[in-house]
C-alpha cells in the first residue's frame, strides 16, 4: 500500500522534497457543479444578476484561486501556472451549472490542487453572488478528473 507522502519516518507534517524530480509538462483536470433553484439560474442566464455577469466573475475568481493554493493548503507548494482554462455547461433541466478546470504547468510537481481550488472558488463565488436569491443552492461533486505528467503519468478517473 502506498503511503502519505507529506509525512516523514517520525510522523511530521512536511513539505514533500521535489527538487530531485523532472520537470514536465502537467496537466490537470477537476469538475464540479451547483444545484440552484429554477429562479435562481434563469437569473444568471439572462444576466439579471445586480453584481453582473456571475460566470464571467466566478471565471476570473477560479483563475484568481488557481494561483493562490499554495496560500491556502500548507504544504502545497507555490508554482508557475503556464494555463488555466474555465469552463460551465449549464444543465437546465436539473437547474445546475457544472464547472471544469484545467490547469498547467512546467515543473516538478502536478497541478491537481490548483485545478481542484479553482473549480472549488468557481463555485463559491457562483454561490455568494446569487445568495441574495438563493441560500439554499448546493455545491457538489468537486473532484479530480485527470492529471498528465511527472512520474506516476497519465491518470483518468474511471466513471
Amino acid at each position: 500500500m502506498k503511503q502519505f507522502t507529506h509525512f516523514d519516518n517520525n510522523g511530521q507534517a512536511h513539505m514533500v522534497d521535489v527538487g530531485e524530480k523532472t520537470e514536465t509538462h502537467r496537466i490537470a483536470r477537476a469538475t464540479g457543479m451547483i444545484r440552484m433553484l429554477p429562479a435562481t439560474l434563469r437569473l444568471i442566464m439572462s444576466g439579471g444578476s445586480k453584481k453582473g455577469d456571475v460566470l464571467g466573475i466566478a471565471r476570473i475568481a477560479a483563475i484568481q484561486g488557481s494561483k493562490r493554493t499554495s496560500d491556502l493548503i500548507p504544504l502545497c507548494h507555490p508554482i508557475s501556472l503556464t494555463k488555466v482554462g474555465v469552463e460551465f455547461e449549464i444543465e437546465q433541466d436539473k437547474n445546475t451549472i457544472h464547472c471544469t478546470v484545467t490547469a498547467e504547468t512546467v515543473g516538478r510537481t502536478g497541478v491537481e490542487m490548483e485545478a481542484l481550488t479553482a473549480t472549488s472558488i468557481a463555485l463559491l463565488t457562483i454561490y455568494d453572488m446569487c445568495k441574495a436569491v438563493d441560500r439554499g443552492m448546493v455545491i457538489s461533486d468537486i473532484r479530480l478528473l485527470e492529471k498528465q505528467g511527472g512520474k506516476s503519468g497519465h491518470w483518468k478517473l474511471e466513471k
